[in-house]
């Protein structure tokens, strides 16, 4: 039995476990993957949890809010993308600890399957939290040209842009009374907030602002269709969804506990025939 875990706070909705049992069924390799919530968002928690895990005998673990940054310094390597991003949502548990970030790997992925070659170009980033931090590395591998990042935190925003220059990209971040120009002038508007999701429902853009770009993203997918992909869809955009960010992600996560190499149309079909996973957008 393969033991994989996720280590996070509300995270009793996660469909990472599901994912990741139906790929080991689908290769022949029993896995156990069970949610853990550390008693409080601390360090010292997320440090007991893990040793909690490597005492048990995981052989790995994805990471989510708020200890992806946290995970990094516990790890005794780390791959690439962690070193850029900053922050790491995978950590497989054999000998050393070692860190990637697939949140990174998978949204290029994700991208890649909808846009192909396309470049990213322009992007307006509206979040600059965890994923959006993953992402807006992730959008220059793709050919962006520009990261204009809004987030209501206005020292959150800086200190992306702050991080995306110092490798050499570009980025600015934009203010409230910049939003509008900002969108307008994009190719592709992002959503890396938790706006649109069951529990805070709405759109992080007003719907005015829409139209003229090329590609829209939206973290969140639960709901499938969100209002902000709804209003791309709407003005014809071509759409990446956050169901494109989970499934490469964990897709990612699970060769690298693994070692195995997935067939992702195989595992989305699968993934879709048993959980009943319909979207008029993107599925």
């Amino acid at each position: 039995m393969i033991k994989l875990g996720l280590i996070g706070q509300s995270i009793a909705k996660s469909r990472a476990p599901a994912l990741h049992m139906l790929l080991g069924e689908i290769y022949g390799r029993p896995v156990s993957y069970e949610l853990h919530e550390p008693r409080d968002a601390s360090r010292e928690a997320f440090a007991e949890t893990l040793a909690k895990l490597r005492s048990e005998g995981y052989r790995g673990t994805n990471v989510t809010f708020p200890y992806k940054q946290i995970a990094v310094s516990y790890a005794d390597r780390v791959n690439d993308a962690v070193r850029l991003v900053g922050s790491t949502n995978t950590l497989s548990l054999a000998d050393e600890v070692c860190a990637a970030n697939t949140d990174y790997t998978g949204f290029i992925r994700g991208y890649r399957s909808r846009l192909g070659d396309t470049p990213a170009g322009r992007v307006l980033l509206v979040g600059a939290g965890g994923v959006g931090r993953a992402v807006a590395f992730g959008v220059f591998e793709l050919g962006a040209s520009e990261v204009l990042v809004f987030d209501l935190n206005q020292t959150g925003a800086k200190d992306l842009c702050n991080s995306l220059n110092a490798v050499g990209f570009k980025a600015s971040p934009v203010s409230a009374e910049m939003l509008a120009d900002a969108a307008r002038s994009a190719d592709g508007l992002v959503n890396c907030t938790p706006v649109g999701h069951y529990k805070t429902p709405g759109n992080p853009l007003p719907l005015e602002l829409f139209g003229g770009q090329r590609w829209a993203f939206d973290a969140v997918y639960t709901p499938l269709d969100t209002e902000f992909l709804t209003a791309a869809h709407s003005k014809g955009l071509q759409l990446v969804s956050g169901f494109d960010l989970f499934f490469y992600q964990g897709i990612d996560a699970f060769e690298i506990f693994t070692e195995m190499q997935v067939e992702p149309a195989q595992a989305l079909e699968a993934f879709k025939r048993k959980f009943d996973i319909h979207s008029e957008l993107i599925v």
